[in-house]
């Protein structure tokens, strides 16, 4: 009815190369209410783009609450294929941060239809978190793929905001680099963080370490791009420090 008919059998085998690359994006996205009156406030909004062309955008904001950071991010993505949405991804997380630490999570994905939802929260005895795996309670110091953060870096272990995992990763210094921000050549370092789904190639400001870019490989030899639309001047490490 009103011109639809059903796929055929191309067009479903053609669809699937496109599901799987972007499946690649569960790494990816680790995401407002308002902040007292002098706090720091700290906005990332990315271009994100798969092989090339444009499918949406990944948004983070870090605030400054008295002791905590509250981290809240938004993503979007939309790729068409035949003028036929074959995958649609939307991602929101907030986070809350003490003594750089997760103190509580709350994050729910929607990946072409299939929800996930991933919570948790410091207590006595460790973090606990409850995914659709069930429940569990990690040890020590938490912390999820926070790239705005560049302290990450030297973790051993970060916690996926939309699976629930928590996974061994370690990240290398692989040289430097320039990333074009605002149209003007910023001095970059080039960093690999390898990770159980893939590696992936962050960049960061020189002297500052603000987080400038983002690059993955998808399934089907492709490439997801995050390229900076707004970026903050000082990292968060650093800034909201400054300001206590």
């Amino acid at each position: 009815m009103n011109g639809y008919r059903d796929p055929d059998a191309k067009e479903i085998a053609a669809r699937k190369p496109v599901a799987a690359a972007l499946a690649a994006l569960m790494l990816l996205v680790a995401a407002p209410s308002a902040a007292p009156a002098g706090d720091a406030t700290l906005d990332w909004r990315f271009q994100v783009s798969l092989d090339g062309k444009d499918i949406g955008f990944h948004e983070f904001t870090v605030k400054e609450q008295g002791e905590r950071r509250v981290l809240e991010t938004r993503a979007e993505f939309d790729v068409k294929f035949l003028f036929i949405n074959a995958f649609r991804y939307r991602h929101q997380n907030t986070e809350v941060w003490r003594d750089g630490c997760l103190a509580s999570i709350d994050a729910q994905t929607n990946r072409n239809g299939d929800k996930l939802v991933v919570r948790g929260e410091r207590q006595e005895d460790g973090f606990s978190v409850v995914d659709s795996g069930g429940e569990k309670t990690l040890p020590g110091c938490v912390q999820t793929f926070a790239y705005w953060n560049p302290d990450v870096l030297e973790a051993g272990r970060l916690l996926n905001s939309q699976t629930g995992e928590y996974e061994e990763v370690e990240a290398v210094l692989e040289g430097e680099d320039r990333i074009e921000v605002d149209g003007e050549p910023v001095e970059a370092l080039r960093y690999r963080l390898e990770a159980r789904a893939g590696d992936i190639t962050l960049w960061y400001s020189a002297q500052e370490r603000v987080w400038l870019a983002l690059e993955a490989p998808a399934r089907g030899g492709r490439t997801i791009r995050y390229e900076p639309v707004n970026v903050p001047e000082a990292p968060a490490n650093l800034l909201l420090a400054e300001n206590r």
